[in-house]
């Protein structure tokens, strides 16, 4: 099978682009997500935000908080609340790995990105990750500059 066919269902739906740079993500993990029929509509549109989001386990499972997806025109009667709680699906054995990291190492689930995978299915990258202070966020974006300036000497040269 050719690597376009593979792929033609893929699609990403929200980024958070601002998660790299305010934390440093040690690992990543992909969850499914349980929506509702008019939630999946709207994300086919590509109506929502997960930048302000964030994850976590309670009681034994895993949940979205504070994403956004927007409400769905033609579903009236039948829609869905906005910002809702979203339970994300995950085996035992991450969600003990997840529970473990966050309340004994002190991380934060952060979701990186939203998407529709080969399948057609909504899909959630959640990174594990560690709060950068500001002296790191500054190191980084030296690193950064530093990078883009390098690549403009060496095309210079050519």
């Amino acid at each position: 099978m050719a690597k376009s066919d593979e792929n033609k269902n893929y699609k990403v739906i929200a980024e958070n682009r601002r998660a790299r740079y305010d934390y440093a993500i040690e690992d990543d993990i992909e969850c499914g997500i349980i929506l509702e029929g008019s939630e999946v509509k709207s994300l086919r549109e590509g109506g929502s935000n997960i930048a302000e989001s964030y994850a976590s386990v309670e009681d034994g499972e895993l949940w979205l908080v504070n994403s956004y997806i927007a409400p769905y025109k033609q579903a009236k009667t039948f829609g869905h609340e906005e910002k809702r709680k979203r339970k994300l699906l995950v085996s035992r054995r991450e969600m003990a790995r997840l529970w473990s990291d966050t309340q004994r190492k002190g991380m934060t689930l952060v979701p990186l990105v939203m998407y529709f995978n080969h399948r057609g299915l909504a899909k959630l990258k959640i990174g594990i990750a560690k709060g950068k202070k500001n002296h790191d966020k500054r190191e980084s974006e030296a690193k950064r500059d530093w990078g883009r300036q390098k690549q403009r000497l060496l095309k210079d040269h050519r």
